[in-house]
């Protein structure tokens, strides 16, 4: 578990009022394991054409790809240290348009993924081997977008395309019985689960996926608990979008550490 990552993440956002805490911890073991391990880029040349994509479907959890992205050298300390101040780059939900490596604009639930399909879908035709990934909620998985989008990608053969669904159980809130894993593998996508916290279990998924411009996309849904590694964030209920007091950022702080 990244805990310095996370107390970044508390950091920035109570330090600027804005963001989501616990969308943002249950995403960002995925997403740091990627840049660690598996996306090719350069941070100095984001536009790199050879470069691996990763979008961020599931926008409101930013700040877990900021610190991210900092981490690995696309973005600066001060650019954290300003996010959500009308003189930073880094606001509640990504620009791609200020935010060096975030490769779409996110932020209503439903328009990352499609824009990975036909990015996807582009490269294919360029015949071009970049890998994509994004990344969405299981909440965001409600929205009709991410099905018409997968029963597209499933029929173009879209072997360049990896989804990751960050299972966090906010969907259960409103179907309690869906089965996730089922749906994505009756789409005709080859589909895995994983604890989406557990480095061994992302080492034993990721690096195998075998990618091409002809084949099958691929489903990574990762088990991860909401605010996870912070007791009282974890789950679901008033800490979604509230904004830690200077004692609650202490506590937070020491247990973390």
């Amino acid at each position: 578990m990244n805990s310095n990552l996370r107390k970044t993440i508390a950091q920035i956002v109570h330090h600027s009022k804005e963001g989501h805490i616990p969308s943002s911890y249950s995403i960002v073991d995925i997403i740091n394991y990627l840049y660690e391990n598996i996306l090719s880029f350069d941070c100095q040349n984001p536009n790199l054409d050879s470069r691996d994509y990763f979008i961020l479907s599931k926008g409101h959890g930013c700040a877990a790809l900021y610190v991210v992205l900092e981490k690995f050298g696309f973005i600066s300390a001060k650019d954290l240290e300003q996010y959500g101040s009308p003189s930073g780059i880094l606001g509640g939900h990504p620009d791609m348009t200020k935010v060096p490596g975030a490769e779409a604009s996110t932020g209503s639930l439903g328009h990352g993924f499609p824009t990975a399909l036909g990015l996807a879908l582009g490269l294919r035709i360029q015949n071009n081997n970049n890998k994509i990934f994004c990344l969405m909620g299981d909440g965001e998985c409600h929205e009709g977008t991410i099905w018409e989008s997968a029963n597209v990608g499933a029929n173009q053969h879209l072997g360049n395309l990896c989804a990751i669904i960050d299972w966090n159980q906010s969907a259960a809130q409103l179907l309690p019985e869906d089965d996730l894993p089922a749906r994505w593998r009756a789409f005709g996508w080859e589909t895995h689960v994983i604890d989406g916290h557990s480095k061994e279990d992302m080492d034993k998924t990721f690096p195998k996926l075998k990618f091409s411009l002809e084949g099958r996309p691929k489903a990574i849904i990762c088990k991860t608990i909401k605010g996870k590694g912070v007791s009282f964030l974890e789950g679901h209920g008033i800490w979604h979008h509230r904004i830690p007091t200077s004692e609650e950022l202490h506590q937070i702080d020491l247990e973390l550490s």
